[in-house]
């Protein structure tokens, strides 16, 4: 796939329609983007082989899940090589904590976004997981007092 994908209005109304509701029905999706079943089939199945669609997912509540705290950690390693950088990545991989990890640029090198059912396994999380990983030289985190905006996805125009 190419980095961008060539769009048109009706492909972006549908990725629009399907980012908000990823379970619409295609009858459904068809009507809303003014189009018959079939062809609007026929390009949300091309949407997703292009890759423009990855996947489909249900947007869970962790709190009702009983993992009510977030925290961003943000990680410096010791050394930048490569393999030390995949091997930090392949660690915080088998981490179901870790929700998210982006490699930075500056003096942080991954910030982590992770969840915690209380504050004492966040500690031990901390300190069996990240704090002793092997070459991670510093974490400092930061816990969430409340979230004002989580939005899924990115904008479709624009």
């Amino acid at each position: 796939m190419s980095r961008t994908h060539q769009l048109d209005q009706i492909d972006r109304d549908i990725l629009t329609h399907l980012q908000a509701d990823g379970r619409m029905t295609n009858v459904d999706l068809a009507q809303k983007v003014g189009l018959t079943a079939p062809p609007c089939l026929r390009r949300v199945r091309a949407l997703e082989e292009s890759g423009v669609i990855k996947g489909y997912h249900a947007d869970l509540s962790p709190d009702a899940l009983g993992w009510p705290i977030t925290v961003f950690a943000m990680v410096s390693l010791k050394g930048q090589a490569e393999s030390d950088l995949r091997a930090f990545e392949t660690h915080v991989a088998s981490l179901p904590q870790v929700r998210e990890c982006h490699m930075l640029n500056g003096e942080i090198d991954f910030i982590l976004k992770l969840v915690a059912r209380d504050l004492p396994s966040f500690q031990a999380f901390l300190t069996e997981h990240l704090t002793s990983a092997p070459n991670v030289a510093s974490v400092k985190t930061s816990l969430t007092i409340r979230t004002s905006k989580s939005q899924i996805g990115v904008p479709v125009d624009g």
